[in-house]
């Protein structure tokens, strides 16, 4: 019998505050461009997810989209958004951690 899924717990309202102080000094990793939301783009994301958990994006292009394009990337990604300020936005998804075997 398999066990089920660990979901990651979603930043609480503390937490939520230390990433976006923690984000502050973030460049952005990834930037949205001509290609768009390409599942390129999506790969990246989930490698820039797993690697560092707090991931600054960049709208280079879509930027009239943008509040449209964001819970897009964040329903796909499984991230939590922890703030959109401009042309940025931050992403925090909680490493999962490791099956006890």
């Amino acid at each position: 019998m398999s066990a089920a899924p660990v979901v990651p717990q979603p930043a609480s309202g503390a937490e939520l505050r230390a990433l976006k102080s923690r984000a502050q000094h973030l460049d952005p990793i990834l930037k949205i461009g001509k290609a768009g939301l390409s599942d390129a783009f999506y790969v990246a994301l989930d490698r820039a997810l797993l690697q560092h958990e707090l991931v600054k994006l960049k709208f280079d292009d879509f930027k009239e989209q943008k509040k449209e394009l964001v819970p897009q990337i964040v329903e796909r990604s499984g991230a939590q958004l922890v703030q959109r300020v401009g042309n940025v936005a931050v992403l925090f998804k909680r490493r999962p951690k490791p099956a006890a075997e």
